[in-house]
């Protein structure tokens, strides 16, 4: 069980912040009073970034980063995928360190495609009043402040690493030739 807030449903804070990545905060807040149950489409770079990871893998980095980390910053799910918001300039770093760790090379290939959303890209954000449909798009931590702690690209690493230890077994050392002759040498005079 993750000891992560059960926060699902958008504070008025939390809906000036996210207001805040549109072109138009004003009009994306006269929206969402009209229909809170309304998902828009925000900008990324300014304001936050987003990592997108399949469901499953992504909430078991949610549940790293609050049962063994420092917790997360907005969390949602949006069709299949699951949103960590994290700090601006994000989306440009972690994927060298992504790389660093070997992600998604040979070895690690059982690991899940993270994928940066950073300056030039767009998320689908859910609904401020939230979604209790399942398989709907909802927050699983909704922002409440204006101003959230937002995870680095650190962060985001460490816990991506975890979840995928949690998920598979990634060793360093080369697969095993299957053909080599094995001796018990515990048996040694």
């Amino acid at each position: 069980m993750s000891s992560a807030p059960n926060v699902t449903r958008v504070s008025s804070e939390g809906a000036a912040w996210l207001a805040s990545a549109a072109t138009y905060p004003r009009s994306t807040l006269a929206l969402w009073e009209e229909r809170p149950d309304a998902p828009v489409v925000l900008p990324c770079g300014a304001v936050f970034d987003v990592v997108s990871a399949p469901a499953a893998f992504g909430r078991r980095m949610l549940d790293r980063l609050w049962d063994e980390g420092p917790g997360s910053g907005p969390v949602a799910v949006v069709r299949g995928r699951t949103l960590l918001f994290t700090a601006p300039g994000t989306a440009q770093r972690l994927p060298s360190l992504l790389a660093w760790e070997e992600w998604g090379s040979r070895r690690t290939r059982a690991v899940p495609a993270l994928l940066c959303h950073g300056t030039g890209d767009a998320v689908t954000v859910p609904a401020p009043a939230g979604n209790d449909t399942p398989g709907a798009s909802r927050w699983l931590v909704a922002p409440d402040t204006r101003h959230p702690w937002l995870p680095g690209p650190e962060i985001v690493l460490w816990a991506a690493v975890r979840a995928a230890r949690a998920a598979v077994r990634i060793s360093i050392f080369p697969p095993a030739d299957q053909d080599a002759k094995v001796y018990d040498v515990s048996r040694r005079r």
